[in-house]
């Protein structure tokens, strides 16, 4: 009997070798890659898979070794490896039409009952395993001892059922083995196959998350300048382009603020929201499938969009818009795509929330500014009229030249709006308010300028002047016999180096400490500003060098990099 095993055992291997080939073959087909792909499986998904594996549980009919009234077959493959991929629904029924079509082609045959009924079974039974096999980290071999337990219940109803018993028990000592053996190593390695396809998603949803991250990148300079038409606009364009969908739109709360692609003939920019699924998005917070157009639920009846996923677009905890990604055919909607949607969404919502924090800072940087301008305007104010008005009657020229200095000095402080200033333009100011300065303290106040012709530099307004500011009052003016302030630009390669030096009365170690301490109050406001403001515009590494010693003389120094760089700290 034993060679009559091996025989057997070889030629059942070569009939699973067929199904293995065929669930190879059917794996690389887009639609059913497309089917296994989804996300969510509807009753009309399942239906479908059932057919499919049913119809693989007949070819294994159809392709057994004829043997003492009975079928040595593969059929249980299909309706096994149904049940572990597609669960209880799929089992169940492909199970009823290979075992169906088992008992129909030979009723009243030997095994016909008993192994449409083992068929049957098996199926259900591979069903509800299909949560344990999901859950297993490795599914080759949990595929294969369940399958050879199936087969081990088909002789168990083949012995009960198959009359006469003796019969039954001489077919299952020749079939038994090469069966449970051939048929389990078959699910096994179908089982492999279909799961494959998982992996391919796998490396295709790292490509995903890849390009969502490109995608994010290239929206990014949009999304800085917040959520309106315009920027919405160029957001979708690039999704559209980067991507397989049909159309893209984002909404805010009440309408459409962008939208490409098919239905973009009526899903209008400025229109109000259309879709009943974006309003529950809208309203609920939570990202939604639609699989049908009627799911979708947009009111125009031509409408081409078939199928679609909506992410809501946060602010914190605040719901301010949708992101959506169209397609025209039912049912499209893969988990790759779902991944790629909630990534985008979760970008932009941060992206969103950063343009937020940016206005704010800037906001903030604009306050801090001005109030940089209230506190130096009023004292320079006061001092500087004082002094002209000294000169009226014995230095009228010099009053009227100090008077043109004033005028430039407050034009300049009062009507700058830009971001940043050329350092020649901030050497004027500087040289407007120190003509002032010297008038009234004359020879007490030396300035010096060293600064190269063609330097290549660019600074937010009032960030130097501060510094000399600070100079001429704590370096010279309280030192009885005056001193020199030095204001100088060193053009370096990849940053411009500003040093404004006095020798004046210095400082002792402890206030050089405490000098730029934020938690320190009572001194050095003006320059807190400016080592902040350098920082929060170049990064941490920009902060002020302070260099003193007591009855020597300060020297501030700061670095301005020609190619801006904004640096979160």
């Amino acid at each position: 009997m034993f060679p009559l095993l091996i025989i057997l055992f070889q030629n059942l291997m070569s009939r699973v070798g067929l199904i293995m080939l065929l669930a190879f073959i059917m794996t690389r087909i887009k639609p059913f890659r497309k089917l296994v792909a989804k996300q969510n499986i509807n009753l009309k998904d399942k239906i479908l898979l059932s057919i499919i594996f049913g119809i693989y549980g007949i070819i294994g009919t159809y392709t057994g070794i004829p043997i003492r009234g009975a079928i040595a077959n593969a059929r249980v493959i299909g309706v096994f490896v149904g049940g572990l991929f597609g669960g209880p629904l799929v089992g169940t029924l492909s199970g009823l039409i290979a075992g169906g079509h088992r008992y129909l082609i030979d009723i009243g045959g030997f095994t016909a009952f008993s192994c449409g009924l083992s068929t049957f079974t098996e199926g259900i039974m591979a069903g509800f395993l299909k949560k344990k096999i999901d859950k297993s980290d490795n599914k080759l071999i949990f595929a294969l001892i369940a399958g050879m337990m199936a087969e081990v219940w088909q002789m168990i109803i083949i012995l009960n059922f198959s009359k006469p018993f003796s019969e039954a028990l001489e077919l299952v000592k020749i079939i038994g083995i090469p069966m449970i053996i051939a048929n389990g190593l078959g699910i096994a390695v179908c089982i492999s196959i279909i799961y494959g396809v998982f992996k391919d998603l796998e490396t295709a949803e790292a490509y995903q998350a890849q390009l969502a991250l490109k995608i994010a990148n290239k929206t990014l300079k949009y999304f800085r300048k917040g959520l309106n038409e315009s920027t919405a606009l160029e957001v979708v364009k690039i999704i559209k382009n980067m991507t397989g969908v049909k159309a893209v739109a984002i909404t805010d709360k009440e309408k459409i603020l962008a939208h490409v692609g098919i239905g973009e003939d009526h899903h209008l920019a400025g229109n109000s929201v259309r879709t009943s699924l974006t309003k529950e998005v809208l309203k609920e917070g939570n990202c939604v499938i639609a699989n049908t157009q009627e799911e979708i639920g947009c009111d125009n009846v031509d409408c081409r969009l078939k199928s679609a996923i909506i992410i809501p677009l946060m602010e914190g905890d605040k719901v301010i818009g949708t992101l959506k990604l169209y397609k025209d055919q039912e049912n499209s909607i893969t988990k790759v795509e779902s991944e790629l949607a909630l990534g985008l969404g979760h970008l932009f919502s941060t992206q969103i929330e950063l343009s937020k924090i940016d206005y704010q800072s800037e906001l903030l940087a604009k306050s801090e500014l001005k109030a940089l301008q209230a506190q130096i305007n009023p004292h320079f104010l006061f001092n500087a009229i004082n002094t002209i008005v000294s000169l009226i009657r014995t230095q009228p020229d010099n009053a009227r030249r100090l008077l043109i200095h004033l005028g430039n000095y407050f034009r300049n402080n009062l009507q700058e709006n830009n971001s940043e200033v050329d350092l020649y333009r901030e050497i004027e100011n500087i040289k407007s308010y120190l003509e002032i300065e010297k008038a009234r303290f004359g020879d007490k106040l030396n300035i010096i300028y060293d600064i190269p012709e063609n330097i290549d530099c660019s600074l937010p307004p009032l960030l130097l002047q501060p510094l000399v500011e600070n100079a001429v009052k704590h370096g010279v003016f309280e030192k009885v016999e005056g001193s020199t302030v030095e204001i100088i630009a060193l053009d370096n390669e990849k940053e411009t180096e500003l040093i404004v030096k006095d020798n004046g009365v210095g400082m002792s170690e402890e206030l050089l400490e405490s000098l730029l301490d934020d938690r320190d109050h009572s001194t050095g406001i003006g320059l807190k500003n400016v080592n902040n403001r350098l920082k929060n515009k170049y990064g941490k590494a920009y902060g002020l060098i302070i260099e003193s010693k007591l009855g020597y003389g300060t020297t501030v120094k700061m670095r301005i990099p020609k190619k801006i760089r904004r640096v979160a700290v």
